[in-house]
């Protein structure tokens, strides 16, 4: 077969999701993340937005209303992780998670990003994050990128909220 590159303008339009309880889920997505509602879809499905688009995330039931989370170590999706526009837009979300007492899983420098880890109703995983320029990401002397896992420096990173 020949070789192919997806082009490097490429992005991931939108996430769709089967959940448990809608309104759980909305309570999430909208209330606390802050996503907008664009649509219903009856009592099954809805589809929100940041900034008006016709939908980045979709949540429905049609499969799963009432059901279990998927076991934790089963193949599925790991997390889904919402890029933040700017590293004081990732503050201003961790201090409404911190001030809405919501339960963290994890917080990351990862050297090219910093990221804040949590659950959603149906304990999948969440990534809300922040991109440094790519003029700041850590190379080795070759080159190549070299990601990492570092401590979050929470403090800091909140201190822009003042």
């Amino acid at each position: 077969m020949e070789s192919y590159k997806i082009p490097a303008q490429t992005r991931i339009g939108h996430l769709h999701l089967k959940v448990s309880d809608l309104q759980k889920s909305m309570a999430f997505y909208c209330d606390l993340l802050g996503f907008e509602l664009v649509t219903m879809y009856g009592d099954q499905a809805a589809f929100v937005s940041a900034g008006g688009y016709h939908h980045h995330i979709g949540l429905n039931t049609w499969q799963s209303k009432g059901a279990s989370p998927a076991p934790e170590y089963a193949p599925g999706l790991y997390h889904t992780a919402i890029l933040y526009p700017e590293r004081k837009d990732l503050a201003a979300i961790l201090q409404r998670l911190i001030d809405a007492k919501y339960t963290l899983s994890g917080a990351a420098d990862h050297g090219v990003s910093e990221a804040i880890y949590l659950n959603d109703p149906d304990e999948n995983g969440v990534e809300l994050y922040w991109d440094r320029p790519k003029t700041d990401w850590p190379l080795d002397e070759q080159g190549n990128l070299t990601m990492y896992t570092r401590q979050l420096d929470i403090p800091g990173l909140l201190a822009l909220l003042k």
